[in-house]
């Protein structure tokens, strides 16, 4: 706990121009009293205090600069969370006085249960790794009290697996991922695993394979919502740039040997580029962008192929097949997309466009 005592007298005595003399003589004490308190070198006893804090129309809490915390679970969750940020050892001090005072909640539980885990993992310290798994495992039980959707059984369960993995025991945490990985959740996280440090690092591929196609699939459902957020702002200079990422990770992605279903995405990209860039001014780049999506779709449709066989770097995905929430062939899903878009110019165009290559 840190007062300021001996600041506080100080700045407290020449607010009201005193000096020394003058408030030792109020005070009824020794010049070199003060002066000692001033300095640090001695305390006043409890009845000085008192008096003290009257004379300066204060309360000694104040005076003494000691500030009340406040020790609920949300401000005491917060403090916590700051301490974390500057890796303050004082975090899992606070932590335990949460765990006394709220056993049995399920946020003070998770929550210092995270501090641990973060301090456990920068330390390499096999103790404070233990308390965190102590902890998640009683955050599972109080799990029914959680009301952050961000937060689940599934959450946990790989907080758990990381700390196993910290703890030298990966097989237990491969194991603990591979049982929960419902809808590949955690296929991203088994693949690295096993291909780091596990004794087959083939026996990674399927799930490598899956998570590419995962965060593939993300990204680029990220991608359409931010063109969509940056056309609400009129900001086309950033849906243009995200739109060029896009692309290119899709480019990259393509066998150009093969067409997918990645050719049908990629053709609807291009389509959104368009009317981007026709947004900005870029009427001639929007025209080449319309085209190529033209061929795209054309090629696509000619023989639809819903498989990932031409996805770079996918083993096991040709079996695969993806629908996207656009229209079956790459034609209709383009008008779908153009009708969402509401924009009138850009479905005449399409519309010329797609003529004029029949």
């Amino acid at each position: 706990m840190k007062l300021s005592l001996s600041e506080n007298i100080r700045s407290f005595r020449k607010q009201r121009k005193m000096t020394q003399e003058k408030l030792a003589e109020a005070l009824g004490v020794t010049v070199g009293a003060v002066y000692k308190w001033e300095s640090g070198q001695s305390q006043p006893e409890l009845s000085l205090l008192v008096e003290m804090a009257d004379f300066f129309d204060t309360s000694v809490d104040v005076l003494l600069g000691y500030r009340i915390k406040d020790n609920r679970l949300d401000s005491a969750l917060e403090r916590i969370r700051s301490y974390c940020k500057t890796l303050d050892p004082a975090a899992m001090t606070e932590a335990e006085k949460v765990l006394v005072k709220y056993p049995h909640s399920f946020r003070a539980v998770y929550g210092c249960a995270t501090v641990y885990l973060a301090f456990g993992a920068g330390n390499r310290d096999p103790q404070q790794l233990r308390r965190a798994l102590e902890l998640f495992e009683q955050a599972k039980v109080l799990l029914p009290q959680n009301d952050d959707p961000r937060i689940s059984d599934s959450t946990i369960c790989g907080d758990l697996s990381i700390v196993w993995l910290l703890l030298g025991e990966k097989e237990k945490s491969v194991e603990l991922l591979r049982k929960n990985n419902a809808g590949g959740v955690f296929s991203s996280d088994i693949g690295a695993l096993l291909s780091v440090f596990g004794d087959a690092p083939e026996e990674a591929a399927p799930f490598l394979s899956e998570a590419l196609l995962s965060g593939m699939s993300c990204l680029l459902t990220a991608v359409v919502g931010y063109v969509f957020l940056f056309r609400s702002r009129n900001d086309w200079d950033s849906a243009r740039d995200i739109l060029y990422w896009g692309i290119d990770l899709l480019t990259g992605l393509k066998t150009e040997s093969k067409l997918d279903i990645l050719e049908k995405t990629h053709a609807e990209m291009l389509v959104l580029l368009a009317y981007v860039q026709a947004k900005s001014g870029m009427r001639e780049e929007s025209a080449g962008s319309l085209k190529k999506a033209r061929d795209m779709a054309a090629r696509f449709d000619a023989a639809p192929d819903y498989s990932l066989r031409a996805m770079r770097f996918a083993d096991h995905m040709e079996k695969t097949a993806v629908f996207d929430i656009f229209g079956a062939t790459a034609s209709g899903g383009i008008d779908d997309l153009i009708g969402l878009l509401k924009d009138q110019r850009l479905a005449d165009e399409w519309a010329e466009t797609a003529a004029d290559g029949q």
